[in-house]
């Protein structure tokens, strides 16, 4: 038989660095309490050994995974990524690990998933939008398993939430549009069915339209998936059409920025001839030509808070406070006033 060498125990960092074995959990769990000589004495034994924690006796001791799971909709485009870094970075602050899962927008795998999660002894939930079937809080709460809404804020429903209106912030940024000038808008958006975020930015357009005395069924609205090839052909089929729009408002600046490829394909100058916002100023907004006039999510603060706030209830100091974070328009150069002679498709 070959030589087998076991694992590194605690004792035996303890043993190498010269220190207790209640020092080198210190060094683990709370470094900021040890003194930094001991502790860089003490990492440089961990990292030589190549000694791991055992996580599973850690669990054990405390009645808690030290996990938090956290479903998305989608990790094909960088609309949840900013947050989602924020919230795993505060998460790691507090010795937790993030697990995370995307659903496709599909509500079923959504249910799956969060099944395979609290299986797997979760001790929190982050979940993206309100929309769900009531019967999965319930199925939470029987487990124990606190959760907390991101992405969405609405103080008339009972889960906790860490998020923004939907319908106002796409209300201030319609009312901008409509002060520039604008009567004749239309919408991208991403399918609502089972989207509360997308549903209330159709909403929120709609009711900007009426409080200036516009016919909010003269928006034409084109729903598809949120995908650059997507916004791209619900723009030519906008454009296509008998009465052409003077702006198009789009859902999220990746279906924005779609538009844009098919103004480029029609050979339509962007905004002399039409006008098109975003929503959440990604990285995308700043870099696509023209640059996007869009609505500003603080995705990075949004997820700090999340993670702290879902931290607390996990640790039975918070039942649970929805925070309402602020958004903000910003403004670039792909909303100008309409065309003095906007025409209708020829």
């Amino acid at each position: 038989m070959g030589n087998t060498r076991s694992a590194p125990t605690l004792d035996d960092v303890a043993k190498e660095a010269g220190v207790s074995t209640a020092t080198v959990s210190r060094c683990l769990n709370s470094p900021e309490r040890v003194v930094e000589k001991t502790r860089i004495r003490v990492m440089k034994a961990v990292e030589e050994m190549g000694y791991t924690p055992n996580f599973a006796a850690r669990v054990m001791a405390a009645k808690q995974s030290f996990t938090i799971g956290a479903i998305i909709p989608t990790m094909e485009n960088a609309i949840f990524a900013r947050g989602l870094q924020a919230f795993q970075d505060e998460l790691r602050e507090r010795g937790y690990t993030l697990l995370v899962s995307s659903s496709a927008y599909k509500p079923g795998i959504e249910k799956e998933q969060i099944r395979t999660l609290v299986a797997r002894g979760v001790d929190g939930l982050l979940l993206i939008g309100h929309e769900r079937e009531e019967q999965i809080y319930e199925y939470l709460e029987r487990h124990r398993v606190p959760v907390l809404i991101a992405w969405s804020y609405s103080p008339d429903v009972r889960q906790t939430s860490v998020g923004f209106s939907n319908r106002d912030a796409i209300f201030e940024l319609a009312q901008n549009v409509i002060d520039a000038g604008h009567s004749r808008i239309a919408m991208i958006s991403g399918f609502t069915e089972g989207n509360d975020r997308a549903q209330k930015r159709v909403v929120g357009i709609r009711d900007a339209l009426c409080a200036n005395g516009i016919d909010p069924d003269s928006m034409e609205l084109v729903e598809t998936t949120y995908e650059i090839d997507s916004g791209a052909n619900a723009f030519v089929d906008l454009m296509s059409r008998p009465t052409r729009p003077t702006v198009v408002m789009c859902g999220n600046d990746v279906l924005a920025a779609g538009a844009l490829r098919g103004a480029r394909k029609m050979g339509i100058s962007v905004p002399e001839e039409v006008s098109i916002t975003g929503f959440d100023d990604i990285e995308l907004a700043e870099i696509v030509s023209p640059p996007l006039t869009t609505v500003h999510v603080p995705h990075r603060k949004m997820g700090h808070k999340a993670a702290q706030e879902l931290i607390a209830m996990v640790e039975g100091s918070s039942e649970g406070a929805s925070t309402c974070i602020n958004t903000h328009i910003v403004s670039r150069q792909s909303l100008a006033k309409p065309p003095k002679n906007a025409a209708t498709n020829k």
